[in-house]
């Protein structure tokens, strides 16, 4: 079988945007997923779209994950039908959904019987960096399927941080994006204060950049999404809202009291009253004395 060939579970705004450049790269992509629409984008795309799980089981043994949520990573690898049930021998399994870590520390106990690897590859970047090969990865897993899987996430991202063990990649990325909604939440607090003070906001902002305020969410976020406001990164409330609960989840597990998190939670958490789920993530500002 080629080496050029990956398989991707999950043909949405992340994963066809991988798909493109794996393919831009040469590679021969073969992709499903159960939305008919995701589907029939992706064949526009050029991907080779299959059925189901077993059918895009035999044409590769790297299989890329790019899932919303830890139970459908769980159905698709152990759900009836599943990876562990059609997946040819030693296959390479690359999880980029932002996932739960405990629960991927059991997937890969449960496959490594089997000769397959896991690896948890959470991404940054959004659906622009899938697309133009930009991504940030933090990986979790065995050594050796890391440096099996170096090629592919060469081409998907322009840096990769090896986190150690199993779950780690997974929670290394719920702790940068508890940072991220935290950002939000203080940067846009902040340029409330400015305006306040008189300051204009897009000044204000290259004040901030220039000195020892600033963060990804001061230099990226707000100049390309929020004070032009666009509000278009493809990055959504609710799928933030569930990451910031997942690290909720996690310093309660390990018993700590983290109270600026705690309030950061609960704002993020309290938006579902007046901020849908399919709205971008960063007009959270809104709620943070940005609103109209």
């Amino acid at each position: 079988m080629a080496q050029n060939t990956v398989g991707i579970v999950g043909l949405g705004n992340m994963g066809s945007g991988m798909a493109q450049t794996l393919m831009r790269h040469g590679y021969t992509v073969w992709g499903t997923d159960v939305g008919s629409k995701q589907q029939q984008n992706a064949r526009e795309l050029g991907v080779n779209v299959v059925a189901d799980l077993a059918a895009l089981c035999g044409q590769t043994k790297v299989i890329l994950l790019s899932l919303p949520m830890a139970k459908h990573v769980q159905q698709v690898v152990v759900g009836s039908g599943g990876l562990i049930e059609h997946a040819q021998a030693q296959s390479l399994i690359i999880d980029t959904s932002t996932s739960e870590p405990e629960v991927t520390r059991s997937l890969s106990t449960l496959l490594a019987p089997t000769g397959h690897q896991l690896l948890d590859c959470p991404v940054s970047g959004g659906p622009a960096g899938a697309l133009a090969g930009t991504m940030v990865m933090l990986v979790g897993g065995e050594s050796a399927a890391f440096k099996r899987a170096g090629p592919y996430l060469d081409v998907l991202s322009t840096k990769v941080v090896y986190m150690g063990a199993s779950g780690n990649g997974h929670a290394a990325k719920l702790v940068n994006n508890l940072l991220c909604a935290a950002h939000l939440v203080t940067t846009a607090e902040a340029v409330a204060l400015g305006t306040k003070a008189g300051l204009n906001p897009n000044d204000l902002i290259a004040g901030l950049n220039a000195g020892s305020g600033r963060s990804a969410v001061s230099e990226v976020n707000f100049p390309r999404w929020i004070l032009n406001d666009d509000f278009d990164s493809g990055f959504t409330m609710q799928l933030m809202r569930k990451d910031v609960g997942l690290a909720k989840n996690m310093i309660q597990d390990m018993g700590l009291e983290l109270a600026m998190s705690e309030q950061v939670a609960q704002i993020w958490a309290a938006s579902e009253d007046n901020l849908a789920g399919d709205k971008d993530f960063n007009y959270i500002v809104k709620n943070c004395g940005l609103g109209d």
